[in-house]
């Protein structure tokens, strides 16, 4: 603002919304922070179909809640500029902890 770089940082942010950074962060670099998840097995009980084949992780078979989790993380949580149907690990290990009630920042 004329001139002046405004920059909010965690502490910034946490005094003008009186919310406290606690919980797990994840990110690409620490996916392996929740040791009981497993990529696959997670990706298999959110289809509709558990049994069917694995082809490509993305929201297609998911049942309903999933996959509006899904699409919530994929579309506003990561904003990611590719095919939002198709599921990274990170968009899983999201969507695990926001159904299991992890706490992240």
């Amino acid at each position: 603002m004329k001139g002046v770089d405004i920059v909010i940082t965690n502490e910034v942010w946490t005094v003008i919304t009186g919310i406290k950074y606690f919980g797990l962060r994840i990110n690409k670099g620490n996916l392996g922070v929740i040791e009981e998840f497993n990529k696959i097995q997670f990706y298999k009980n959110c289809l509709e179909n558990p049994l069917s084949k694995v082809r490509n992780i993305s929201v297609g078979g998911l049942k309903l809640d999933e996959r509006l989790i899904a699409f919530i993380v994929s579309w506003i949580v990561t904003l990611k500029g590719r095919n939002h149907s198709t599921l990274s690990e990170e968009d899983l290990l999201l969507i695990y902890c926001i159904m299991n009630k992890v706490k992240l920042y």
